[in-house]
C-alpha cells in the first residue's frame, strides 16, 4: 500500500470517526431537550392540575367575580389544545403565557376578599401554585438552555454540515409571550394605620 493510500485512509477514518462524535453530541443534546421538556410539562401539568381546585376555592368568595373565574377556565382549556412537543414549544408558551397572566389577574382580584385570604383551603393552594411556579421557572431555565446548546452546536462550522444532512432541526426556546410578564409586579407599600 502507497502512503497516499494510507493517508486517504486515516483521513477517511478521520473523517468518519469525526461525523460519529459530532453526530452523538447532537443525538445526546436533542435528549436532553427533550428530557427537560418531560420536567417542564409535568410542572405545567401540574399547574393546569390546581387551577380548577383554585377557581372552586374562590367560587364561594367571588360571587360576583364570575367573569375572572370564567377567564381562568377558559385559558386553562386553551392549554390543553396546545401543543406538548419541544419542537413546538413556542406555542405552547403562547397558551401558557395567558394562563400566567390569568392567574395574575385572579390572585389580584383575591386581594379585596380578606376572608379568601385567610382561608387556609386558598393559602395552602396558593403556596402549590406559588411552588410550582418557581420550579416551572427552573425548569424552563434549563431547558432552554439546553436549546441554546443544542442551537449553537447545530448551527456552528463544521457541525452544521452532519446537523443539516442527518436532519437536525432548530429547537425552539420556551419563551414568555407576554413582555410584561418578564418584570416584577410592583409593591403595594401602604403605611400601616394605628
Amino acid at each position: 500500500m502507497s502512503a497516499v493510500a494510507i493517508v486517504l485512509v486515516v483521513l477517511a477514518a478521520a473523517l468518519v470517526l469525526w461525523v460519529a462524535w459530532t453526530f452523538n453530541r447532537l443525538v445526546s443534546l436533542r435528549n436532553r431537550m427533550r428530557a427537560a421538556w418531560g420536567d417542564v410539562d409535568a410542572l405545567l401539568k401540574r399547574r393546569a392540575d390546581l387551577i380548577p381546585n383554585l377557581v372552586a376555592a374562590v367560587r364561594g368568595y367571588m360571587g360576583h367575580e364570575e367573569r375572572v373565574l370564567t377567564e381562568v377556565t377558559e385559558a386553562r382549556a386553551g392549554v390543553s389544545a396546545a401543543p406538548d412537543a419541544p419542537e413546538r414549544a413556542g406555542d405552547r408558551a403562547r397558551a401558557e403565557s395567558v394562563v400566567s397572566e390569568r392567574l395574575g389577574r385572579l390572585i389580584a382580584v383575591v386581594e379585596a376578599y380578606p376572608e379568601l385570604r385567610a382561608s387556609a383551603t386558598f393559602l395552602e393552594l396558593q403556596d402549590q401554585l406559588t411552588r410550582t411556579e418557581d420550579d416551572l421557572a427552573s425548569a424552563r431555565r434549563y431547558y432552554n438552555a439546553v436549546v441554546r446548546d443544542l442551537n449553537t452546536l447545530r448551527e456552528s462550522f463544521p457541525p452544521l454540515l452532519v446537523a443539516r444532512l442527518l436532519g437536525f432541526r432548530e429547537a425552539q426556546l420556551f419563551e414568555l409571550a407576554d413582555p410584561g410578564e418578564r418584570t416584577a409586579p410592583a409593591a403595594d407599600v401602604r403605611p400601616e394605620t394605628p
